[in-house]
């Protein structure tokens, strides 16, 4: 992967470095109430060029914002190229964890070229979004998220910062983030160099890459997108299971689909399933005050109609399971079901899901475990995609931390 320093646009509109009020999420995550949450936390949160509310005209109204804020010095230019080391501090099952990487400059190419591998599809309607926000604004604010091998911690040795963080913010789980820059020379073509031979893949921003690879064929002086990343080995790759909240299944009965599904799967009552603990041949189904899990029999893992050239790592993914062991099968939801968005939402919050189907806002809630980062590695590096909404990386990346305009 080859990288490059940038003189990133910082936020200069007050003297504290603390700067909460004025980033967010990654559009993808940003539901309507946080959108107005957002919004009512400054006049110069990123939101208002990230995720500009839904109007005619949204695109140029983003544009028009970021020049009055750059008009007025609201985000300044560093003076001097840098990367600039990223440290993510957040809660995870009761203990403190410390994520580490560092953003640059990432070239992007087509995945062919195998520099970038990406671990789950895209959709066309996003990438169109993202493509008329780009061209309106030529600004490169959200972050990729991306992850290299580091088996031995040199890259994570050589991107170290020294000294107190340039920014650092808190996003709206209270989450903590922190900046740094570097700018020496010699320390940057270290890094330059270490990032080199890797491969990295996507962790979150399909499509946003893509979005850039389309953008650079027609304007070559873009062929760099602004990328964090993150060592696949280091603690803190924390994915979270994206919770499957199933509704609009015609006829569908609890009790109907447990007998059925005991052809494959062992099915047992669950008391609790809150604290249920799940593993990739377990799933736990909650639907009104019912709840039982299942456990896949071994001798019908091969009988299950798994999608062809789909390795044994693909299919022993939990959510690959549920997919083809239960939704499919059983409930008819399919491929084309799932790009329509009609009968499955998600959620990586379980409690959420427990509380939606109990409530009856769904007709079940199925509970999966995570994706590990070796199953990702796997199947990834196999060449294979992984189904849809197979991970959720915690915490999110913030945008407006530092950004970059393409071209410059």
């Amino acid at each position: 992967m080859e990288i490059k320093p940038l003189r990133g646009y910082r936020y200069t509109g007050d003297t504290t470095r603390d700067i909460s009020t004025v980033v967010a999420p990654p559009y993808d995550q940003i539901s309507p109430e946080t959108q107005d949450r957002l919004y009512a936390l400054n006049l110069h949160n990123i939101v208002r060029v990230t995720y500009p509310k839904d109007a005619p005209g949204k695109y140029g109204q983003a544009r028009e914002v970021l020049d009055a804020w750059l008009a007025e010095g609201v985000w300044r230019r560093d003076e001097r190229p840098a990367i600039y080391p990223y440290y993510q501090s957040y809660s995870d099952a009761g203990q403190s964890v410390t994520r580490t990487g560092f953003v640059a400059l990432g070239g992007v190419s087509d995945y062919r070229r195998g520099v970038v591998l990406p671990h789950e599809r895209t959709h066309v309607g996003p990438k169109r979004d993202r493509m008329d926000l780009l061209e309106a604004t030529a600004a490169d604010i959200g972050l990729l998220f991306m992850l290299a091998s580091d088996p031995d911690g040199e890259l994570g040795r050589a991107t170290a910062p020294a000294g107190e963080p340039i920014a650092e913010a808190r996003d709206l789980k209270g989450e903590r983030h922190r900046l740094w820059r570097v700018t020496d020379a010699t320390a940057i073509a270290r890094v330059q160099a270490l990032m080199a031979p890797r491969q990295v893949i996507i962790a979150d921003g399909h499509h946003r890459y893509e979005t850039a690879v389309a953008y650079a064929g027609h304007h070559p002086e873009a062929a760099h997108k602004l990328m964090a990343f993150f060592a696949l080995e280091a603690p803190g790759l924390t994915i979270l299971p994206n919770h499957r909240l199933v509704h609009s299944v015609q006829g569908f009965d609890f009790d109907d689909l447990m007998h059925v599904a005991t052809r494959w799967f062992d099915v047992a009552p669950l008391a609790d399933p809150l604290v249920a603990q799940l593993e990739n041949r377990t799933i736990g189904v909650v639907s009104g005050s019912d709840a039982a899990l299942l456990r896949l029999k071994p001798a019908e893992f091969d009988r299950i109609a798994w999608p062809k050239r789909t390795s044994r790592a693909w299919r022993g993914l939990a959510v690959s399971i549920l997919h083809e062991g239960l939704l499919r099968p059983l409930l008819g939801i399919t491929d084309a079901k799932l790009d329509a968005k009609t009968h499955v939402d998600y959620t990586a919050d379980r409690v959420e899901a427990v509380r939606l189907a109990r409530e009856g806002k769904c007709q079940a809630a199925f509970l999966i475990a995570p994706t590990t980062p070796a199953e990702l590695q796997a199947i990834v590096r196999g060449g294979e995609l992984l189904p849809q909404k197979s991970t959720h990386f915690y915490p999110k990346l913030l945008d407006g931390l530092v950004f970059h305009r393409l071209g410059e």
